[in-house]
């Protein structure tokens, strides 16, 4: 004879298998979930915030989001000569007034092996680990081989006259034209590539070297009360978040 089970254990029953699939299902939409939110790229920090990194490049965020954007200074009239005399000594900033040109005080920081010519300041040979392409270039001195290193301005005169240094004094434009904080030995060819482009245009092929190129523009720039343009900053914001 058949078992006549009632029918109010069969309601619990059914009640206790429904909500056992409910927690299964449940169980299976956070895994679900948690897998597609592992499998996204992680959102980039709004502009303006300052993005967490190496602290070493903390101040730079930090003058990067401190300097104002304008855009580029219409008048076009900027000429070389507005900066004075090029490699100039009669300046008021590192290795100034010491007797010696500026290309060849920089030639002696940045060349490593650098043989200098007795009595004189002259670099006349040398290694320089090109910081923009990572490149190894020889440097002799002499009519046909010293332009194989050149030294480039981080912010590139051109740059800095229409972003603010018209309205200096010569003697201000002059020291910042042979600044060292802005001039690096570089190979030729990276030097004529950048040419007075900003952080917008271009950046060092040696991506190893952005982030302390940028940050050197943008301490350069802090300090000499320029500006940014809108693309620029974040361009500069870009590399920063890498670092």
């Amino acid at each position: 004879m058949a078992r006549v089970i009632p029918a109010r254990r069969s309601r619990w029953r059914g009640a206790l298998a429904l909500l056992i699939i409910l927690v299964v299902a449940a169980g299976v939409g956070w895994l679900y979930v948690r897998d597609v939110r592992s499998r996204q790229p992680a959102a980039a920090p709004p502009a303006g915030s300052v993005a967490p990194g190496n602290p070493a490049y903390d101040a730079a965020r930090r003058q990067l989001e401190d300097l104002p954007i304008k855009s580029w200074d219409r008048v076009q009239d900027f000429s070389r000569v507005r900066f004075g005399e090029p490699w100039s000594d009669d300046v008021n900033v590192e290795f100034g007034h010491n007797g010696c040109n500026t290309r060849d005080d920089i030639l002696r920081r940045d060349l490593v092996d650098v043989q200098v010519r007795s009595g004189t300041c002259f670099a006349q040979r040398g290694i320089l680990h090109d910081p923009y392409t990572g490149q190894t270039i020889a440097f002799v001195r002499g009519p046909d081989s010293s332009s194989a290193v050149q030294i480039d301005h981080v912010v590139s005169l051109s740059d800095a006259w229409y972003k603010g240094a018209r309205s200096w004094d010569d003697q201000r434009r002059r020291d910042f034209a042979n600044d060292p904080r802005n001039l690096l030995a570089v190979g030729a060819q990276a030097n004529f590539d950048k040419a007075f482009r900003d952080a917008a245009a271009w950046v060092p092929p040696n991506s190893a070297f952005r982030c302390e190129f940028v940050a050197r523009q943008i301490e350069v720039k802090t300090d000499y009360q320029l500006w940014v343009s809108a693309r620029e900053k974040d361009a500069m914001r870009r590399v920063l978040r890498d670092c």
